[in-house]
């Protein structure tokens, strides 16, 4: 049978019982794949590398080898939660690695998206190639891939940008969620004991808050934009809109308009709300925001975040719009 194709018989995992058993089968599958070698992992902090990261860390604990890879373009405090929660709580193997610098200075004047995002993830794969380089006896890589992956791809999964590795490094690959949904990923994660938080992250695009801060990105306008997306998503959670909402960010284009501010007029960026749900992301609908919920974020951006003056709403579905700006 194709090792990439779900078995029409597998069980859904939607229980805790049902999660801690495929982790039981897992663990003991990896460790006879394994061995007393080494794996590698990129793990980005998003749902699908955090719950392989902590799959693995049970079956092998430091025999596996985490790499953070922090490109300055991540939302406020995932970076942190990465180191607190692996390298801390889980005693993981984790080289973290702040490329910001490295990253913004090749970013920088560069305005078309694509290109943004070509660059992201090929200098993404040599900081990742780097590290890896580093290292000895490392047989295996793992990934996070997960059956949609497969479904769209029918490859290795883009999105974690360590498809284009060198060839050179020779690894053997590890998936061992490769044949779950999202929603199962979920159920797992948190079976093996991750934070909530961390395993409902909402969808994140590879190029990060990149493809975010539209056109040129500058210090500056990713910085408010950080700080405007962090009132966002802090808002959601208060009034319970975090996961009934399928996703939900802050834009923030190279334009700026006349505002006032301590009576004197100043010229600031304008942020943009952009809240969506869908089921497969071919199509969104737009959410609608209760009016008092909208006012308090507005207030909050506009007075809390420095160098924004405007808030406004995206009422775009999906199409004609995309759920990305760029």
């Amino acid at each position: 049978m194709n090792c990439d194709i779900r078995p029409e018989s597998m069980t859904r995992i939607t229980t805790v019982a049902q999660a801690e058993s495929f982790i039981t089968q897992q663990v003991e599958d990896i460790r006879q794949q394994v061995g007393a070698k080494k794996v590698l992992l990129a793990l980005s902090g998003g749902v699908d590398s955090s719950v392989v990261a902590a799959l693995l860390i049970k079956a092998i604990g430091k025999q596996l080898v985490c790499v953070h890879v922090n490109h300055g373009l991540m939302r406020k405090g995932e970076s942190e939660q990465v180191v607190e929660v692996f390298g801390k709580e889980l005693d993981a193997n984790l080289i973290y690695v702040d490329a910001t610098d490295r990253f913004l200075n090749k970013l920088s004047g560069v305005s078309d998206p694509e290109t943004k995002r070509k660059i992201i993830g090929g200098e993404f794969i040599n900081v990742f190639a780097e590290e890896a380089a580093k290292l000895e006896d490392i047989d295996f890589l793992a990934q996070g891939t997960i059956y949609p992956d497969i479904l769209e791809s029918k490859g290795v999964k883009a999105h974690h940008n360590v498809g284009g590795l060198p060839e050179d490094l020779n690894f053997k690959l590890i998936e061992p969620v490769r044949l779950l949904y999202k929603d199962e990923v979920r159920v797992v994660g948190e079976a093996l004991g991750l934070p909530h938080g961390m395993v409902y992250r909402q969808p994140f695009p590879g190029p990060g808050l990149g493809v975010r801060c539209l056109g040129a990105i500058t210090r500056d306008r990713l910085h408010a934009l950080r700080e405007a997306d962090a009132i966002l998503r802090e808002e959601f959670e208060r009034n319970g809109l975090a996961e009934t909402v399928w996703q939900y960010f802050i834009a923030v284009p190279d334009i700026k308009s006349v505002g006032v501010k301590d009576g004197s007029r100043y010229e600031g960026w304008p942020a943009i709300i952009r809240a969506v749900n869908t089921k497969d992301a071919m199509t969104a609908t737009i959410e609608e925001i209760p009016y008092a919920i909208l006012h308090k974020i507005v207030n909050r951006i506009t007075s809390e975040v420095e160098g924004i003056n405007r808030v406004l709403y995206d009422l775009t579905p999906k199409g004609p719009g995309t759920i990305e700006w760029e």
